[in-house]
């Protein structure tokens, strides 16, 4: 009878809020509604129990002001005081489940904290759901998972876990527009060995240290909803991304703008970043005086998307930077930085620009092809002085021009030694011993719109009323459903188009103005404006 029905389903929804577990939405989600007048659960107001599934508290990790040198490694700029702390309400999540958050929390933070045994449970996964949220904290990260499971616990260094089995996945909903602005932890001690006369700190174990506004201790992937048209915007006061092990971006757009590294992997010779699908553009302010694009302490593999990267203007750093070895699957690519690091692409083409002189932000660099018309571009966000264009509407065998607005640019085929920015060595980093790169997920490529370039990396008119270079109708030309190269495998082959950094330590070639792209990878030296030399 229908009426026994609706009696079961309210006593066993009854049994389980009085077990601290919220009842399930009907898609399977928990609802969170975030507000500074209080927080929801459920429609129902949030407790403070904490052995809830999801409850609220004001113990937010920060690094706390008035501590002599024994407290941590932080300077007076990293400290804030206990009542800033103290006005932070903090939702957090102990029980794995998917959890749908929407609304606004500032100043908050909401910590996913599943304990310590977590770690080593596959079934220690949550899900967060962004479906327009806007979150603010001042003293740590705004989002942060502290224990989930680590679906590479076990792996080897140097190889890229399989990560749809990730206790930490961030899903952005369709439609939605998130932002989250955040600041950081700097390394609190958890134990410290002192020198002999107890003046200086010889030797410590840390308890806390998180750089990032959005956090993970453990992997994470990062999805679109099935339209894949979820924008995830990150402010943070110093790194944007982080987690401890590996990261994959699969969905959505990421749009984040930081004082130091816009992403950052931070395990060393081990952690991945893995760009498989969606856009990611970033852009370091250079607020803490440096900061790389993308960041990996161990490697970083692009197979698919869009990604556009933006280094620190005034620091030797480079849009993308890894340890390891940046591998090119696929995928379409704009980074600018004042630093290099190695590149092994396989056959899809990448152009790889080194000016004379520093470039400005606000300039727009077109590379037209032969009809005249911008194949890919961007407006700059910082000075630079390394372009890296690579992505499926370059063809080899064909040639292309640079403009930095209406000016024409020339450069050499090849390089004249390493040139000044350039670090790591002529050849990309591989494995010691002979090892092979790491294979990257198997995640699901959502579909897109590359061409949709916030923060000033898409086409726009130079400010004189000039025109720019005529845009083809489909300038990246990115094939659904395409799969990427497969990586290149074993060490590092030679020349230009052979997938390694050949052209490297090679004697430079005429100026010209005409660049001519082999498959693989192709570098320019001593780009600068045309004087008809070899033109």
């Amino acid at each position: 009878m229908l009426w026994k029905r609706l009696l079961c389903a309210a006593l066993c929804a009854a049994m389980a809020l009085a077990c601290g577990v919220p009842a399930m939405a009907a898609d399977g989600a928990v609802d969170v509604v975030l507000s500074d007048k209080g927080v929801t659960v459920d429609g129902a107001a949030a407790g403070t129990d904490p052995d809830a599934a999801v409850y609220t508290a004001h113990d937010i990790v920060y690094y706390e002001a008035g501590h002599d040198f024994t407290y941590g490694e932080g300077t007076a700029a990293d400290e804030h005081t206990a009542e800033e702390a103290q006005a932070h309400t903090v939702v957090h999540i102990t029980q794995p489940g998917t959890y749908r958050l929407t609304g606004a929390l500032s100043p908050g933070q909401i910590a996913v904290d599943l304990g310590k045994d977590a770690k080593k449970d596959p079934a220690a996964v949550v899900t967060l759901i962004l479906d327009g949220v806007d979150i603010s904290c001042t003293v740590a990260p705004a989002v942060i998972f502290y224990n989930v499971y680590e679906c590479d616990a076990e792996g080897e260094s140097g190889s890229a876990p399989d990560l749809s089995a990730a206790g930490a996945v961030v899903v952005l909903a369709d439609g939605s527009e998130n932002h989250v602005d955040g600041s950081y932890v700097a390394r609190i001690y958890k134990s410290v060995t002192l020198n002999e006369a107890g003046t200086a700190v010889t030797d410590s174990k840390k308890l806390h240290k998180y750089d990032g506004a959005f956090y993970s201790k453990m992997s994470m992937r990062i999805e679109g909803g099935p339209e894949d048209t979820g924008v995830l915007d990150i402010t943070a006061e110093n790194e944007g991304l982080d987690t401890e092990m590996h990261l994959a971006i699969n969905g959505g757009t990421v749009n984040i703008r930081s004082g130091n590294d816009g992403i950052n992997v931070n395990e060393d010779d081990v952690s991945v970043v893995a760009v498989n699908g969606g856009a990611v553009h970033i852009t370091v302010t250079g607020e803490t005086g440096e900061g790389d694009g993308i960041d990996s302490n161990g490697w970083l593999v692009l197979n698919g998307g869009l990604v556009t990267a933006a280094a620190c203007s005034t620091s030797a750093d480079s849009g993308l930077d890894s340890a390891k070895g940046i591998l090119l699957n696929g995928g379409t690519v704009i980074a600018t930085g004042n630093m290099l690091d190695p590149i092994t692409a396989g056959e899809q083409c990448c152009a790889v620009f080194s000016f004379a002189g520093r470039q400005s932000g606000g300039t727009r660099y077109s590379l037209t092809g032969e009809t005249g018309g911008e194949v890919m571009g961007l407006t700059a966000e910082n000075d630079f002085t390394y372009l890296v264009m690579s992505g499926p509407a370059l063809t080899a065998g064909e040639s292309y021009c640079l403009y930095a607005g209406q000016t024409q640019l020339q450069g050499a085929a090849g390089a004249a030694g390493m040139g000044p920015g350039m670090r790591g060595g002529p050849g990309p980093r591989m494995p010691e011993g002979g090892g092979q790169p790491p294979e990257m997920p198997e995640d699901d490529q959502p579909a897109g719109d590359p061409l949709d370039l916030p923060g000033g990396f898409g086409p726009q008119m130079p400010e004189d009323g000039a025109q720019p270079p005529e845009m083809p109708e489909d300038p990246l030309d990115m094939p659904s459903g395409e799969q990427p190269p497969e990586a290149p495998q074993g060490g590092m082959p030679g020349g230009a188009g052979q997938g390694g950094f050949g052209p490297w330590g090679q004697t430079a070639g005429e100026m010209t103005t005409q660049f001519t792209l082999a498959a693989g990878m192709n570098s320019f030296s001593g780009v600068t404006e045309n004087s008809d030399v070899g033109a």
